[in-house]
């Protein structure tokens, strides 16, 4: 009787255990400025780039506004992360300038007008 007893305990405390580790921090919404964005191969490099990121739930880039809505867990990462990993795909991210050889591996569509890129459509 004991032994059933002792068994009883430790599956209640295993249970609580699991669940109090299953719980996943606050989700948070972030939009951040991307002015370097300019077409849909920029918009999918991005969105496709940010999968890979810790703790992102989801990424929308809208390259006509020039705004990316990021999606995260706060337990797994934050605001300053997103941006960082954004600028490390090669674009500007708010106050967060894009990583030079990111950028320099960009499409010539998605780099600056200045340095002879452009979508066709924004020249």
């Amino acid at each position: 009787m004991r032994i059933i007893k002792l068994v009883m305990v430790m599956l209640i405390a295993f249970a609580g255990t699991a669940m109090a580790q299953s719980k996943k921090g606050t989700l948070v919404t972030a939009k951040i400025s991307t002015p370097t964005v300019q077409c849909q191969e920029a918009k999918d490099i991005i969105e496709k780039y940010m999968l890979r990121e810790e703790g992102v739930a989801s990424t929308k880039v809208d390259f006509k506004k020039q705004l990316a809505t990021v999606k995260f867990y706060s337990d797994r990462t934050n605001i300053e992360n997103v941006k960082t990993a954004i600028a490390n795909a090669g674009f500007d991210a708010d106050n967060v300038t894009a990583d030079t050889e990111a950028y320099n591996r960009l499409p010539t569509c998605c780099k600056k007008p200045e340095d002879g890129g452009g979508h066709p459509k924004h020249k």
